[in-house]
């Protein structure tokens, strides 16, 4: 198994690593609602860091679920990763195109973490960082060869509905929201169909944009102590995260271990599953009724 890498790396790591020949494995991990009119993966094939595989968390996951990108099993997962060339001693890379710097990439970066996998870094400012310090993208596809890979899930990091539904009178850990506020109040509709805005029952706002800075990469670390402190979360205690479907939400995670906590939970089914599950009185919202 590889050693634990830092969270974080920046485009000029990621070019001299890439140049030293070290065992990396870097995957465009770009994702985009269907109302953001991107195609992810058509946009990887025009440009990408040379050498990126395209790793699709639209295929890497639960296929037998109704909801978005559920986390797959134990074999899918090793079977998925081991097809990209990766083994368990390769040191994963994962960035995104998003216009923000972060937005799906962390999901991949929690993924591997969750199934054993801590040799996993985020390319801090994503590839917006990277061409802006003028560094070369590619057009060339690569077929990895296939390689054996493990994985071994923690459990303890992913929440159910029924984990989030006990916790409304256990209060055991924290669920932190990173949707838009306007989306967490219920004002702002959802951007996926017949599902209304609003949040869980004693749910933290903390949008996923507010830990990024202009330039798109991960605010400082005591900057991001401080956001929390702010918002009311206690660094100290559990924390799951949450949003529509638990891509963003990772971005709170990824800022949580970066302020040296251990471990935070995914509720994985998000807001989609808990508008579609719960009763009206743990729907939460100031506009209830009229995005529909």
């Amino acid at each position: 198994m590889a050693r634990q890498a830092r969270a974080l790396v920046s485009s000029k790591w990621l070019w001299d690593a890439v140049k030293a020949q070290a065992k990396v494995r870097v995957l465009d991990s770009s994702w985009y609602l269907p109302k953001m009119r991107r195609n992810a993966k058509s946009e990887f094939k025009k440009r990408h860091i040379p050498g990126a595989a395209f790793f699709d968390i639209d295929q890497c996951c639960d296929k037998t679920s109704p909801l978005d990108h559920m986390l797959p099993s134990e074999k899918s997962f090793a079977d998925y990763v081991g097809n990209l060339g990766i083994e368990s001693d390769t040191h994963v890379v994962v960035y995104d195109a998003s216009d923000v710097g972060a937005f799906s990439a962390p999901r991949v970066w929690w993924m591997f973490r969750s199934f054993g996998h801590s040799a996993v870094s985020l390319l801090n400012g994503g590839l917006r960082s990277w061409e802006l310090e003028g560094r070369t993208v590619s057009d060339k596809c690569i077929r990895p060869a296939p390689t054996e890979f493990r994985a071994s899930l923690n459990r303890s990091w992913i929440k159910t509905y029924e984990d989030i539904l006990d916790n409304l009178d256990t209060k055991t850990f924290q669920v932190v929201d990173a949707r838009p506020a306007g989306r967490f109040r219920g004002l702002d509709p959802e951007p996926r169909d017949n599902t209304e805005p609003g949040h869980i029952p004693g749910s933290i706002s903390m949008p996923f944009h507010s830990f990024l800075s202009p330039s798109g990469h991960f605010l400082p670390n005591e900057e991001l102590q401080a956001l929390f402190k702010w918002a009311g979360v206690d660094l100290t205690r559990p924390i799951c995260v949450s949003c529509g479907s638990a891509v963003t939400a990772c971005l709170v995670a990824l800022a949580a271990h970066e302020c040296g906590h251990p471990g935070v939970s995914v509720y994985d089914g998000g807001w989609s599953e808990w508008y579609t599950r719960a009763v009206p009185e743990h729907i939460i919202s100031e506009g209830r009724g009229k995005h529909l």
